[in-house]
């Protein structure tokens, strides 16, 4: 996933820190990104989201608001309004490359501040919540035992995630005063509420006044047992597929002509855990499939093994070829159905100091319908003229050249607040 480290102008002209996680192939969509109270746009969850987006098609531009993370200014000096502002900022810096968002995605109070900003933002067809609260007031409760003293001193330096904040009383009357039901009512766009039931920071019963406000299309998805930052590597996957997937409904995201040698497309694969051998598959913004090992040659089990989509493709194009020609025979076939097995040879047998093997795979075939004896023998020897079955017999060329990329991007400030 290229990224690229970018700076643009937050709301009081301070340079905000940004990532700009770009697709391989075509950009298709754009979506941006608002973190959590204190955190930065490299908290796992975010980094998890944008990869995944990345991968269907969808740039995402994710940053630290003013006075966070990476960027300029004092956090002392902003409010939930200036976050709005950088968000509306970050937005018009996209439109000015082309790339105007389609999709917000905001967690926790930044879930709050993408429903306020969206009126400031006209291109977007569609909007993400996660674990987001429906008063903004709702943040008090970090710093709870420091209101009186913002109060009578105007300010107070409070300790959240180990750092200190200073957090006005120009930010408390901003979020005291802010209230999302207006702007729900007059979203003019999709919503997905996505929020964990045992939330511990910001309770459910938030997600149901959020849904209940928006008008329709809204969609509500649980987030389970995910704590409040998403912080466990499964729930992040998790919630980047369901956002992934729902987009696609409200996103126009027409891929472009494939390119000269490549009818059907590319197939884009990247890895999802570098720790095991998990993959991810990705074919245009619609097709997505992951790749694994077995338990026993140390993956997960969480996907096909290569050659399991070696058989499968076998297998569909077996099925769609005697399809074709019984459709144009006219002949009664009710039904196909296909199954491949495969002599297996895992990584570690193909090492060069393994025995060489010959790769079998045995296919069973069974029609339905009213056939004769002389119609099933010839779609058995269909069978053997499908593509796939012709490509495994007579081998393939595979041209290969390594292509040169960029260092991946310091992650070193990850926040860890909520």
């Amino acid at each position: 996933m290229p990224t690229e480290r970018i700076t643009f102008p937050g709301h009081a002209g301070h340079p905000l820190a940004a990532r700009l996680d770009l697709p391989e192939g075509p950009v298709l969509a754009t979506a941006l990104f608002a973190h959590c109270f204190t955190c930065s746009m490299d908290i796992p969850a975010a980094r998890r989201i944008a990869g995944r987006l990345a991968a269907m098609g969808i740039a995402v531009l994710r940053f630290d608001f003013t006075g966070l993370g990476h960027s300029g200014g004092e956090f002392g000096n902003t409010t939930f309004s200036s976050n709005v502002a950088d968000l509306i900022g970050a937005a018009q810096f996209l439109a000015g490359r082309d790339m105007a968002p389609d999709l917000l995605i905001g967690h926790s109070i930044g879930g709050a501040a993408v429903l306020r900003a969206r009126a400031g933002i006209p291109s977007v067809r569609a909007v993400v919540t996660l674990g987001a609260p429906f008063d903004p007031a709702h943040v008090e409760h970090h710093f709870a035992p420091a209101l009186a003293e913002i109060e009578q001193a105007g300010a107070a330096v409070v300790t959240l995630g180990d750092r200190p904040f200073t957090i006005t009383k120009a930010f408390l009357d901003d979020i005291r005063q802010t209230e999302l039901g207006t702007a729900l009512a007059h979203l003019d766009a999709a919503l997905l509420v996505m929020h964990a039931p045992r939330d511990m920071t910001v309770s459910i019963d938030n997600a149901a006044e959020i849904f209940q406000a928006a008008r329709h299309p809204k969609s509500f998805v649980t987030l389970d047992d995910a704590d409040h930052l998403i912080s466990e590597p499964c729930d992040a996957e998790y919630a980047a597929e369901v956002i992934a997937t729902w987009a696609t409904r409200y996103v126009d995201m027409k891929p472009p002509a494939p390119p000269p040698g490549a009818p059907e497309g590319i197939i884009r694969v990247s890895e999802a855990d570098p720790e095991g051998f998990l993959q991810d598959v990705q074919n245009g913004p619609f097709h997505h499939l992951h790749a694994d090992e077995p338990e026993a040659y140390g993956g997960t089990n969480k996907g096909l093994s290569p050659y399991g989509f070696v058989a499968a493709g076998l297998g569909a194009c077996t099925s769609m070829t005697l399809r074709m020609y019984a459709r144009r025979k006219g002949w009664p076939l009710d039904g196909i159905s296909v199954e491949v097995s495969h002599d297996k040879v895992h990584a570690q047998d193909a090492l060069p100091t393994g025995p060489a093997q010959i790769d079998q795979f045995t296919r069973v075939i069974r029609l339905q319908g009213a056939l004769s004896a002389e119609q099933r023998q010839k779609l058995l020897e269909i069978a053997d003229k499908c593509p796939v079955h012709r490509t495994l017999e007579r081998g393939a060329q595979v041209a290969t050249r390594l292509e040169e990329v960029a260092p991946l991007p310091d992650m070193s400030n990850e926040g860890a607040e909520a």
